[in-house]
């Protein structure tokens, strides 16, 4: 029987498996965190643009309290998830689906103008 997992191996999950699980841990939280977002797009993508696996995922925009800057018609902040260094870090399903859920409230936190040390006081960084 094979049951025991590799620490090293991946789980395998495609790009719309993956998507999907992205998508159910976004219904999953709270309406006030999301229902806040404006101009705000989640994508998922395989890795970041460096190659690595060190990052789970990004805030590509304007924080809210920045939003001055904003002009009219600004394209889409984006919320990128990144599969690849996901799937490296965690060794099955539920894992998985914990540090999606982390990583989307980290990102969104980052909309919100919520910056890393204070996601660190936290407890989500």
């Amino acid at each position: 029987m094979h049951d025991e997992v590799d620490e090293h191996a991946w789980l395998d999950l495609d790009g719309a498996a993956f998507e999907a699980l992205v998508v159910d841990e976004l219904d999953r939280l709270p309406d006030d965190m999301v229902d806040g977002l404006d101009n705000v797009v989640f994508v998922v993508e395989d890795r970041p643009e460096d190659g690595s696996l060190d990052l789970l995922g990004l805030y590509d925009g304007w924080a809210l309290t920045e939003r001055e800057r904003y002009g009219v018609g600004e394209l889409p902040d984006r919320i990128i998830v990144y599969r690849e260094p996901h799937l490296a870090a965690c060794a099955d399903e539920d894992e998985l689906r914990d540090e999606i859920h982390t990583t989307l409230v980290h990102e969104i936190a980052h909309f919100y103008g919520i910056d890393d040390a204070r996601l660190h006081e936290l407890g989500w960084a």
